[in-house]
């Protein structure tokens, strides 16, 4: 069976190579491909976030966290990493859903909660290094069989195929006339120097994280939603810091190295059923907002089920 995916994102390839895997004959048609995706600025902690519903977010999320170790363990994919973080809250909250179905998780102690929060919790999950990552699924989707056509389309209708999977991103916004799809921009800050473990306040309203990888920390952030500005502003990089240094008071600003901007493509929920146009099969898998690469080994895992299941 021939398949079309639309879109070379961290979804349209992970989606690529789980088809493939599969057995079916699978093109990616895309307008860009790495590094030139929103993908390849993604931070890129493992962490649901800013997706719905979270019934099924929490399944996908889960199914991701353990492919992603797969990878790191068995394939040996290096640029994926297992490290620390704290998430702190201003309100003592429940666990979250997805807590239960990783390997470390814990709540913190009260005197290991920072000054400005009164609760938080610990956990170990996956870093992926989106710069190598990127690189090596596009080579393991070649390697699969995968081709790619570079092509733009301003609908999905102008796709050829009987069968489509539609990882367009912030780009459903035209192809599927989708208008609740809108971006949530993300701009972040490259930095040399370790903090040995993450800091995190993923509250949309005060977004603040540092990211340790092997080759810099990634600080962030902003969510700045229905904003299409795809330049650095110094203003955002100042409120970066400021909010950064007050969950790690060490950070040198002279070892800064770069700082990037991306457009979360973000939705109510991510979009991920399917729909018959004209005798054709499409299967929607975008609208993750900043949860792309958490999701996406859980999002293919599901759209191969859609088409098992036609």
């Amino acid at each position: 069976m021939k398949i079309t995916v639309v879109g070379a994102g961290v979804s349209g390839l992970t989606t690529g190579i789980r088809l493939l895997e599969e057995g079916w004959n699978v093109k990616i048609m895309t307008e860009n491909m790495s590094p030139n995706t929103v993908s390849d600025t993604a931070a890129a902690w493992w962490y649901p976030f800013l997706a719905e519903p979270i019934e099924k977010t929490n399944r996908w999320s889960s199914e991701t966290f353990n492919e992603l170790l797969r990878l790191k363990n068995i394939e040996g994919v290096d640029c994926i990493t297992l490290r620390k973080g704290r998430e702190y809250l201003e309100e003592k909250c429940g666990r979250p859903g997805w807590s239960f179905e990783i390997p470390y998780f814990r709540i913190l102690e009260k005197e290991e909660v920072i000054e400005g929060y009164t609760f938080g919790w610990e956990m170990e999950a996956p870093v992926i290094e989106m710069n190598l990552y990127m690189p090596w699924l596009l080579s393991k989707f070649e390697d699969l069989g995968g081709v790619f056509e570079l092509k733009k389309f301003n609908s999905i209708e102008e796709v050829p195929g009987k069968f489509i999977v539609n990882c367009t991103g912030i780009g459903a916004r035209i192809m599927s006339e989708d208008e609740t799809v809108i971006p949530v921009r993300g701009q972040v800050i490259y930095i040399e120097q370790d903090p040995g473990f993450g800091r995190f306040d993923q509250q949309p309203e005060t977004l603040t994280y540092t990211i340790p990888r092997r080759d810099v920390t990634v600080l962030g952030g902003t969510a700045q939603k229905g904003d299409w500005d795809p330049n650095i502003r110094e203003n955002d990089t100042e409120y970066i810091l400021s909010k950064c240094e007050a969950l790690w008071p060490e950070l040198d600003r002279t070892k800064i190295v770069g700082q990037a901007v991306g457009l979360r493509p973000s939705r109510y929920e991510v979009r991920l059923e399917k729909e018959n146009i004209d005798s054709r099969t499409i299967i929607h898998n975008y609208g993750h907002g900043g949860a792309g690469v958490t999701l996406s080994w859980g999002c293919a895992d599901e759209v191969v089920r859609l088409l098992k299941n036609q």
